[in-house]
């Protein structure tokens, strides 16, 4: 059975934070709404906004199964990937923590991933930056922090 990369748990956590909101209660993360308009808490994961407050460990353990049914959308929508080096895979299973398998499922980046043409599913990752109906910074970031991954040769 394939892990979850090491790499793309790394990225979930870079890209999201660990959110203490408000400041009034800096040890525990309350639901906040995301830059694209979703209730959130803890590392990115979807709640509604009556979440009760969740302490950092907890906020890990929602990454985690987060991060593992990501990781089983990916394989499902690009098999190749489970022959590819991990940091491909990272890559693809951080795109799909932050916008789901639905998306991955109905994208063109599928299609690139599993003909394996590297240079246009890199390509193909860097379209996807709008949140909300705007460019968000923080996606233009992590898309950028994706695509090295996509086209390295070497695990990582």
């Amino acid at each position: 059975m394939i892990e979850v990369p090491k790499t793309a748990i790394e990225l979930a956590k870079r890209f999201e934070g660990f959110h203490r909101v408000p400041k009034t209660d800096p040890g525990r993360a309350h639901p906040y709404i995301c830059p694209a308009g979703f209730w959130t808490i803890g590392y990115g994961h979807l709640c509604d906004a009556q979440h009760p407050p969740i302490i950092e460990t907890e906020a890990e353990a929602y990454l985690a199964r987060d991060l593992s049914t990501a990781l089983a959308a990916t394989l499902r929508y690009c098999p190749v990937l489970a022959s590819e080096p991990e940091g491909r895979l990272a890559a693809i299973v951080d795109f799909t923590f932050n916008l789901g398998g639905g998306r991955l499922q109905t994208s063109t980046l599928r299609r690139r991933v599993n003909q394996r043409d590297w240079a246009a599913a890199a390509m193909e990752l860097r379209r996807w930056v709008y949140g909300g109906g705007r460019v968000l910074p923080g996606l233009v970031a992590r898309r950028e922090a994706e695509v090295p991954l996509i086209l390295r040769a070497t695990a990582s």
